[in-house]
């Protein structure tokens, strides 16, 4: 069986390790602060973020060395957009939905309620015209962003108790982050948006009653099913799973031309390598939260239809924020539409077979 131990190993040696060794001559080296949005050992983003500063030392040849620091390290999980913009760092590896308060466009470079999943958002940003969009959207905050990983879909959450209908949701106090948080408010849930080091002792101390965060590779790990164990499938809220590195403009456009294509290429490569990451490792915890006693339970037939209906208002309404963001939206939204009958005709039909 693969650990996550040799998946990491793996995806770097290669990419990485293997291109550090000629020797830099006569090059001053730069050197960068990561700083992250995740508990140091967060199984998939944490990953990612060491994984990409070994890609950009090894593809540089030693001339980018990267310090990767924790949540809290140097600025809490959800600042790390702002410490790029301000200077504090040179990098972040976070996920765009994160900001979504400060800028409501920036989810849809995350994920959004019934949208699209890992590989048709990739395909939207990289050949449907979605990164230029991305690119404006942080242009005014003076950041460059990119891909910088991608943990899959979401399980739909950790329950203490089973939802039965729609009315189960009323009053529960849920973590939850981006446009699904309020979806589910709207649905009578009570949202908390907790950055992913703290949720079990919140979940423990009784101050959540359920949690939503990523797959089963990362809940398991952090041990919610011992207090929530009924897991809600599918996770409609969260579709895709994609994180997102950081450079502020000034940084970005003080690299020579090889420099850049380095960091972009790098980026290409880890979206890459933790999809394959995760196809592995979710399939294992799946397995492993089986094994442990967890409760499987549909999405209620009367919560998901709402939850549709909600989702679309709630869309519209962040597109109409600006301009901008309604571009965001239309784009986003053609693409899908355009991809749809592909996926019927090929991944739909596959699946069922």
């Amino acid at each position: 069986m693969l650990s996550r131990r040799h998946l990491l190993r793996a995806a770097t040696g290669a990419g990485a390790v293997s291109l550090a060794a000629p020797s830099v001559q006569a090059q001053s080296v730069i050197r960068w602060r990561m700083a992250t949005s995740w508990p140091k050992n967060l199984v998939g983003p944490a990953d990612s973020a060491r994984r990409l500063a070994l890609r950009i030392e090894g593809m540089s040849q030693g001339r980018i060395k990267i310090d990767v620091f924790s949540a809290n390290e140097i600025v809490p999980a959800f600042a790390v957009f702002d410490a790029v913009a301000n200077g504090t760092v040179d990098l972040g590896h976070s996920a765009s939905f994160f900001i979504g308060g400060k800028i409501p466009a920036a989810v849809f470079f995350t994920t959004v309620p019934f949208g699209m999943g890992p590989v048709g958002s990739q395909a939207w940003l990289e050949a449907g015209g979605g990164k230029a969009l991305w690119d404006r959207l942080y242009a005014e905050h003076g950041v460059k962003p990119f891909l910088g990983g991608n943990t899959g879909p979401s399980l739909g959450g950790w329950f203490r108790k089973p939802l039965q209908s729609i009315e189960d949701v009323k009053g529960l106090r849920l973590r939850v982050t981006g446009l699904g948080g309020e979806v589910y408010r709207r649905l009578g849930a009570v949202p908390q948006a907790i950055p992913p080091g703290d949720v079990y002792p919140a979940l423990e101390r009784g101050t959540i009653d359920a949690v939503e965060l990523l797959g089963p590779m990362n809940d398991a790990d952090l041990g919610l099913s011992r207090i929530a164990p009924h897991v809600l499938m599918p996770g409609f809220n969260k579709p895709n799973g994609a994180s997102e590195l950081l450079l502020s403009q000034a940084t970005w456009q003080a690299l020579p031309m090889d420099l850049q294509a380095v960091v972009e290429n790098a980026c290409l490569a880890e979206h890459s390598a933790a999809l394959a990451q995760s196809q592995i490792l979710q399939a294992q915890a799946l397995a492993d939260i089986a094994r442990n006693g967890a409760q499987f339970m549909p999405v209620p037939k009367d919560l998901l239809e709402q939850a549709r209906k909600i989702a679309q208002d709630v869309l519209a309404e962040t597109a109409a924020k600006s301009p901008l963001a309604a571009s965001i939206y239309d784009s986003y939204k053609a693409a899908q539409l355009t991809m749809q009958p592909w996926e019927r005709l090929t991944y739909l039909p596959q699946d069922k077979a």
